[in-house]
């Protein structure tokens, strides 16, 4: 089993830790280290699920490279960022990403494919997706008939909460919005069809942009287990609910676990961290067509 690396230590910089990446500040650019934290039900969990930082890093640098858009990506190759003498580069290797630094439009933008989560909980109500009005007699899971834009705000802590388009007019203007969503569908659409050709289904995903020079460009992480929903396509079945690449089997677990969500959480048990890295990996396999390999 390889190191779990649960957080980072550039001495002298600036650092921001959110959920599960280290943030640190170097002026006009910053340095985003994947670490292995793993979060459920707004907890960040003890221990980690080894190598998740190095896949889901590697992951964003796939998209950033095949999609083609601009983008806050500089360079994922350590020995080309200039860091402290003292930095261990061996540590950061595969988890870390050099990106301009960006003023970040306070919306995620939510584009979902298929009915699941609390999407379809609101469809069993309402008829509607985050205010949406769908077409009647869908199934859990079914693919709509074209994906839809939901936005969302940015929580640091907590869930984000879903907003309506008018709202995010309302946050960021007009014509932002509009450029955002027509962008974020694009992005997705290209995605989803790329991966469905990998034996993947992109059901709903959440992207983040940021203003450089007046310059609307994606940044964060793009496409990756953690902030999308991947179905294997072989297994899809509309109906009921998913198996999945990601932390599914942490998530079961947990409620099977009896755990309350307001005390602190329980240790995962091996066989669950095994299992959640296998999916994660297996996930960055079929997408890139390339074997994973840990530097450890």
């Amino acid at each position: 089993m390889t190191t779990i690396v649960r957080e980072t230590a550039l001495p002298g910089l600036r650092v921001r830790r959110g959920k599960v990446r280290d943030v640190y500040d170097l002026g006009n650019r910053v340095l985003l280290v994947g670490t292995d934290r793993l979060s459920a039900f707004d907890w960040v969990l003890p221990g980690g699920i080894p190598d998740k930082g190095k896949v889901l890093t590697q992951i964003s640098d796939f998209w950033f490279s095949r999609l083609n858009t601009p983008n806050h990506r500089i360079t994922t190759d350590v020995r080309a960022m200039d860091l402290p003498p003292e930095v261990d580069r061996k540590e950061l290797a595969g988890r870390t990403m050099l990106c301009r630094k960006t003023e970040v439009v306070p919306i995620e933008c939510v584009v979902r494919g298929y009915l699941a989560g609390s999407g379809w909980s609101e469809y069993q109500k309402s008829g509607t997706v985050c205010g949406i009005s769908l077409p009647p007699g869908l199934t859990e899971s079914a693919r709509l008939p074209e994906p839809i834009f939901t936005p969302a705000t940015k929580a640091e802590t907590g869930h984000d909460e879903n907003i309506s388009f008018e709202q995010m007019v309302e946050a960021v203007g007009r014509e932002t919005a509009e450029e955002l969503r027509r962008r974020s569908l694009a992005v997705f659409q290209r995605g989803a069809a790329y991966a469905l050709e990998k034996g993947i289904i992109i059901a709903d995903t959440k992207f983040e942009f940021g203003r450089i020079d007046g310059e609307l460009i994606l940044i964060d992480e793009v496409l990756t287990p953690d902030s999308s929903r991947f179905w294997p396509a072989d297994q899809y079945v509309p109906g009921r609910s998913q198996p999945s690449f990601d932390k599914q089997f942490v998530r079961d677990w947990l409620v099977a676990s009896r755990w309350d969500k307001n005390s602190p959480p329980p240790t995962l048990p091996e066989e669950v961290v095994l299992k959640t890295r296998e999916k994660y990996i297996e996930a960055y396999q079929r997408l890139t067509g390339t074997r994973f390999a840990s530097s450890d």
